[in-house]
């Protein structure tokens, strides 16, 4: 069993964006690991292993406009089914 379930992946565009300050919030605030938070001030993209992406897709459309949201349901790759 996988200690965090979700792969969830997302864009986000906005202005002003903090690549910095939005790699700290997810890692102060939400459990999870593999976290990947890159781009400018226009356009991030998010990558982060978690148990409750909807948390994760709630903070960043509070960010900008969120879209190519991506999640993934790695224990169910792992057991080779759909996912």
């Amino acid at each position: 069993m996988l200690e965090f379930r979700y792969d969830t992946q997302l864009l986000i565009e906005g202005e002003n964006l903090d690549e910095d300050e939005i790699n700290d919030y997810i890692t102060e605030h939400f459990a999870g690991d593999c976290l990947l938070a890159v781009g400018d001030e226009d356009l991030i993209k998010i990558h982060f292993h978690t148990n409750e992406p909807w948390k994760l897709l709630e903070y960043a459309a509070g960010l900008g406009e969120i879209y190519d949201i991506v999640v993934e349901d790695m224990d169910r790759q792992s057991r080779g089914l759909q996912g």
